[in-house]
């Protein structure tokens, strides 16, 4: 888990195109490439590796934060969303609402 105000380091595409070519082309170990590449966690090396060799792209993922919004095209579309809605709560939580 995260602590407070934790920084996290991210690394170049080509840093990560050199650790994953100086662990299997050059057969220098994990630990020895972090060092040399001042990459904090070796673990982090072991990632990049194991992706590489399953074929997945090293490029960071875009993160996606919060829930995605709903577009509406008129306010009665929105309003028979939100009636469906509150009708899934109710049958979810029937005794949170007392009629």
């Amino acid at each position: 888990m995260a602590k407070k105000g934790q920084t996290y380091r991210r690394y170049s595409l080509e840093l990560k195109l050199e650790a994953v070519w100086l662990v299997n082309e050059e057969h220098m170990s994990i630990r020895e490439v972090a060092t040399r590449l001042d990459i904090q966690n070796k673990s982090q090396v072991q990632v990049w590796a194991a992706k590489a060799k399953q074929g997945m792209s090293l490029e960071p993922a875009t993160p996606k934060r919060g829930r995605p919004r709903t577009k509406f095209s008129s306010t009665e579309e929105e309003m028979a969303y939100l009636r469906a809605e509150i009708e899934y709560l109710k049958k979810q939580y029937p005794n949170l609402h007392k009629e």
